[in-house]
């Protein structure tokens, strides 16, 4: 498995703008890619006083290829903007490794 971690920052000078748009179009492009919502919340509370996200969205892929596929694809591409112009993102891959150690 493989886990894309995002989080939001609401800009208090733009507001939401179309990112509500976005939240919607987005779920089925990322599901039609094998991709399942784990968390997707506005409910947080930051214990460092430098990070402030005002949401937290957890996506599991099956495979890297699939979240890759999914983020470069054409319908994905036609609604970035929406994010892109309206919220600050800042996203990670997080790659599943069996370690018996850990």
């Amino acid at each position: 498995m493989v886990y894309f971690a995002v989080t939001i920052k609401i800009g208090e000078e733009k507001g939401r703008g179309e990112y509500d748009a976005y939240i919607h179009q987005v779920k089925p492009i990322v599901e039609s890619y094998g991709g399942r919502y784990l968390i997707r919340s506005e409910n947080i509370t930051p214990l460092d006083s430098g990070w402030h996200p005002n949401r937290f969205i957890l996506i599991e892929f099956p495979t890297r290829d699939a979240l890759n596929h999914c983020f470069d694809s054409k319908e994905y591409h036609k609604i970035a903007y929406k994010r892109i112009n309206s919220v600050n993102s800042q996203a990670i891959i997080i790659e599943e490794e069996v370690n018996e150690n850990l």
